[in-house]
């Protein structure tokens, strides 16, 4: 039986989630199911990965198909026209899809009308979608203020609130989209606020949202994902390049997700791995809708075995089978290290975190330790290692690093130097991921 059975759902509900192999709730959905089956308000601290999304859909789901019927006096539980009963705020249109796609699985038997609205795509789908009223909207902030204010969207009648990614939504400038929204919602309503991390703005945009709720935090906002390798390399930026394509034509890297700081970065390295017979997609902010869901799904499929990203366009990336993410930059935000090493892992696999580090990014590496609260083990075995980066962090040469040994250091110049790549040939062709299927929901 499944355990999942300990919170009454509704049927149709367990039947879905047994068809989708999941039988073990995840510590959130432990914590947090029975208290939104309760009606109560949640702030919930959770990373990316840890089953955040079937926390709260399945309580929705569950309270949405309970009252399908009449309600309080001989109301019905009907969204109207251009109305939603339930709206899930979220930074990304990946992760609006996503989230819609999980509705869709975890609610297949209760026949829920939804709708997704989000930019870089033709509005009239989601107006059409929105014109009977819609039990469950899932949008992002700006297409959905442009919805409202050509009065395509009401919010007046909503019963549930859930801000999902509140720190990503401040880190993206959304802060005032979210309280003109918030403006707009009923004075009686439930509310659910879901962060990674929780800096003071959120402490108090939570405190002005939700109504006596009750905090669940499944682990410490510094923590990283304990099954990941984390290694970092110190290499010049000019480097940089050849010592990404050294370790990519290594044969365990079967599926690699590569962070850059810039969207113009992410092209650049996109098209060096290509020139080198590395098939490779980037996906950034200037890239269509289509093209980035093209993207993804080329990723997903393991038609190409490398994705580049930036931090905003990979939050939200849910895919299984990612064995290695590299930082190509590393972040100057020491909260996105944490988000992006997430992205390995992942369900019930080990995974790799590499970092490459130069020397104008020691004060990044810095402030990732202090809120990890642990060293980055340094690898000094490979062919591109910079003393100036490293020994500027008191680390030398002559230092073992924490992971693998080191090899003897001359050798690192056998054969031409630094700027020789480690490997050379043909990339070998995309494999697909062998991790095991996960009995959590997400």
């Amino acid at each position: 039986m499944s355990d999942f059975s300990k919170f009454n759902l509704l049927s149709p509900l367990e039947t879905a989630l047994t068809e989708a192999g999941y039988f073990i709730p995840t510590p959130i959905q432990e914590q947090s199911i029975p208290i939104l089956m309760a009606g109560r308000d949640l702030l919930g601290i959770a990373q990316t990965g840890t089953g955040k999304t079937a926390a709260f859909a399945l309580p929705i789901l569950d309270r949405l198909g309970r009252h399908r019927g009449a309600g309080p006096q001989g109301t019905r539980h009907k969204a109207l026209p251009r109305n939603a009963r339930v709206l899930i705020l979220t930074p990304t249109r990946e992760l609006a899809s996503q989230i819609d796609a999980s509705f869709a699985k975890y609610g297949r038997y209760l026949r829920m009308s939804r709708a997704v609205v989000y930019g870089g795509v033709g509005q009239q789908p989601q107006v059409r979608a929105m014109e009977r009223g819609v039990d469950i909207l899932v949008a992002t902030p700006g297409r959905l203020l442009d919805l409202i204010n050509q009065r395509h969207v009401f919010l007046d009648k909503l019963e549930i609130f859930v801000l999902d990614e509140a720190d990503r939504m401040l880190d993206m400038g959304f802060i005032n989209d979210i309280r003109r929204i918030v403006a707009l919602l009923p004075t009686e309503r439930q509310t659910l606020l879901f962060s990674a991390t929780m800096p003071k703005d959120i402490a108090q945009l939570a405190e002005g949202l939700l109504r006596d709720p009750v905090r669940v935090e499944v682990t410490p906002p510094a923590s990283t994902v304990d099954k990941v390798n984390q290694k970092v390399l110190f290499v010049d930026k000019s480097n940089k390049r050849h010592l990404l394509h050294a370790i990519l034509v290594q044969e365990d890297v079967h599926r690699a997700l590569v962070f850059t700081r810039t969207k113009h970065g992410a092209d650049k390295v996109t098209n060096e791995l290509e020139l080198r017979n590395i098939r490779a997609v980037a996906i950034h902010g200037n890239k269509s809708q289509g093209a980035r869901e093209k993207a993804l799904s080329d990723f997903r499929a393991g038609h190409v075995r490398v994705l580049v990203a930036t931090d905003i366009a990979a939050r939200g990336i849910d895919v299984v089978g990612i064995t290695h993410v590299i930082n190509y930059d590393l972040p100057n935000e020491p909260e996105s290290y944490v988000h992006r090493i997430g992205r390995t892992a992942r369900a019930n696999a080990t995974g790799t975190a590499i970092s490459f580090c130069d020397a104008d990014e020691r004060p990044f590496l810095r402030d990732i330790e202090r809120l990890t609260r642990r060293e980055v083990a340094v690898d000094l075995d490979h062919h591109y290692h910079s003393d100036t980066a490293a020994n500027a962090l008191g680390v030398g040469t002559g230092k073992k690093p924490t992971g693998r040994a080191a090899t003897p250091q001359p050798s690192r110049r056998v054969g031409g130097g630094r700027g020789t790549p480690m490997k050379t040939g043909r990339a070998r062709q995309p494999q697909a991921p062998t991790a095991a299927r996960s009995s959590h929901p997400r």
